[in-house]
Formats: structure tokens, C-alpha cells, sequence
């Protein structure tokens, strides 16, 4: 999660006087999304498994893709 801009290959979302700006094709791979703040910041759930690693390059906890 980063403050960016949003682009063209991006969907945003207003929520809450919030502005969420997502990648469509992470979006797509990835819902459910839940953006949830918690006492020390922003806790973020979806449907990609970041524990089980990357398939592509083996990493643990995050994906090069």
C-alpha cells in the first residue's frame, strides 16, 4: 500500500472520505480486498496467499509478479 496517482489500468473506490486506487489487473487476481485500520496502521486482506511464497521465484511472504 503506497500513495500514488491514479492511472488508466486503475479502479478506485471512495470509501469512507477515503480514496483506495487499485491496479484492475491485481484487483481482478485478488478479491476479495478488505483495507481494515487498526491502532498502527492499515491492516490489508485479500485473496492472495503472500505466506505460501511466490510460485515464479520462490520468495516467502511476497511475490515478484
Amino acid at each position: 500500500m503506497a500513495l500514488d496517482e491514479p492511472a488508466d489500468t486503475d479502479t478506485a473506490f471512495d470509501v469512507d472520505d477515503f480514496k483506495f486506487i487499485v491496479n484492475t489487473e491485481f484487483l481482478e487476481r485478488s478479491q476479495p480486498i478488505k483495507v481494515d485500520f487498526q491502532m498502527y496502521g492499515f491492516k490489508l486482506e485479500c485473496g492472495i496467499d503472500f505466506g505460501a511464497g511466490c510460485t515464479s521465484c520462490d520468495t516467502k511472504g511476497s511475490c515478484c509478479a
